[in-house]
């Protein structure tokens, strides 16, 4: 974790884009309409960190985009404690009903944390919303999970289990999105993953968190730009 002396602010993060990026790396941007789907990570629960504010990442990613795309419309149909076929059964048609051209889809989070993870029925699951979503011709982006056992704030008889749980998630994730041509956040690999982003209930993304995700969110899509 960092030193509480010398913990960066929103100002100056290193990992964070400097003022006017984003409007630089999605100047092609075409999306006006963006939909969120998932449960809690997709929702965008959080917690204050002090030089941070305190807003989800979908919020903020909201204030990005209309940076290039002023009249974007949002919905976050996301929500706490659901399961990946309860976001399917719940979230899809109204996403689709609100025919957007850019996706997030957040799902499988809570699968994982259950004492039987049956991660080739929650693949199944999150294939079932992505597919559909793609049909229409939206972008889709997933993203793999930071490894929130590198916080204090997890019990040290769930850490291996659950670090094993979320590598072969996140990296599950991947591959569906490769396969089905969604852009992906390989958030495991950021070096983030070991400061302190995390809030205290052991399970989610503080601010600082939220604003890290929300940049690479950004970059992977500038990525998807460029390599169109």
């Amino acid at each position: 974790m960092t030193d509480t002396a010398n913990r960066p602010t929103e100002a100056d993060d290193p990992y964070l884009l400097s003022a006017g990026e984003t409007a630089r790396v999605l100047a092609d941007a075409p999306w006006k309409r963006l939909a969120v789907v998932g449960d809690s990570g997709a929702e965008g629960v959080t917690e204050a960190f002090e030089g941070y504010r305190c807003l989800p990442w979908g919020e903020r990613f909201v204030e990005e985009l209309r940076t290039v795309q002023p009249d974007l419309a949002f919905v976050n149909l996301g929500l706490r404690n659901l399961f990946a076929a309860q976001v399917r059964e719940t979230q899809l048609a109204p996403a689709l009903e609100f025919r957007p051209d850019l996706a997030v889809v957040f799902s499988g989070g809570n699968d994982m944390l259950q004492r039987h993870f049956d991660i080739d029925a929650v693949e199944s699951e999150l294939e079932r919303v992505i597919v559909p979503l793609r049909e229409t011709g939206c972008t889709v982006l997933t993203s793999g999970l930071f490894d929130i056992t590198n916080s204090p704030y997890v019990e040290e008889r769930y850490r291996k289990p659950m670090s094993e749980r979320i590598a072969a998630w996140s990296e599950r994730t991947k591959q569906v999105a490769a396969r089905l041509g969604a852009v992906h956040v390989d958030l495991p690999r950021h070096p983030a993953g070991t400061e302190e982003i995390y809030s205290t209930d052991g399970l989610h993304l503080n601010a600082r968190g939220q604003a890290i995700l929300c940049t690479e969110i950004v970059r992977s899509l500038a990525g998807h730009l460029q390599a169109r």
